[in-house]
């Protein structure tokens, strides 16, 4: 079995995709990423300020700076124009997924272990849809949640198999601030040496 944390893994699928005229935003969008080593996250369309078209990326590790905003805009720009999808002036803004990110990749589920998710299923498990609790265990198939409210008569923890997930986004917590903030200081510490090791080579 491969490691599902391999930040290298750009090619990992999305367990949540977009529909109708998002899917083809992000068909048009998600190989200009790869190529230039992010990773797509989210597409949508969305009315406001006129239209905006929004999407969401962030590096393999994870790191997305301002910088790396302006050079995925830059670079889906063109493409977009040339593909032309959408049939009327929007505004495109490219972001990081933020602290509370959608939750779209197996990896994602791995990564985020120990903290608080909401999430919906397209299907009824355990007479539910919905869901909310901490993450205690992420494998191949799915995930287990500790629900932070129990019903009567539910068991505290369910397994949610991937297939049946429709939305999935991490909710804000301390401990999700400050492990998110370590991660992002650890990946850019890694990024700094690694660059000095490729100057070293040169």
């Amino acid at each position: 079995m491969s490691d599902m944390t391999n930040a290298g893994n750009e090619v990992e699928p999305r367990l949540i995709t977009e529909t109708g005229l998002d899917q083809r935003l992000a068909d048009i969008i998600e190989p200009v990423l790869v190529g230039l080593g992010f990773r797509l996250i989210r597409v949508r369309m969305m009315n406001q300020n006129g239209a905006t078209m929004q999407v969401m990326a962030e590096r393999n590790d994870g790191t997305m700076t301002v910088q790396d905003c302006e050079e995925v805009s830059m670079a889906i720009s063109p493409v977009l124009d040339v593909e032309d999808p959408v049939d009327k002036e929007y505004h495109l803004e490219v972001s990081s997924p933020g602290i509370d990110r959608p939750m779209v990749r197996k990896s994602d589920f791995v990564r985020w272990q120990g903290h608080l998710v909401k999430c919906e299923t397209s299907i009824l498990i355990d007479n539910r849809k919905r869901f909310r609790g901490k993450i205690v265990e992420a494998g191949v198939e799915g995930f287990t949640l500790e629900r932070d409210q129990v019903a009567y008569g539910e068991e505290q923890k369910v397994t949610i198999p991937f297939t049946a997930l429709s939305d999935a986004k991490l909710i804000l917590t301390d401990d999700l601030i400050r492990d998110a903030l370590r991660a992002d200081k650890l990946a850019k510490a890694q990024a700094a040496n690694q660059n000095e090791a490729d100057d070293d080579q040169e």
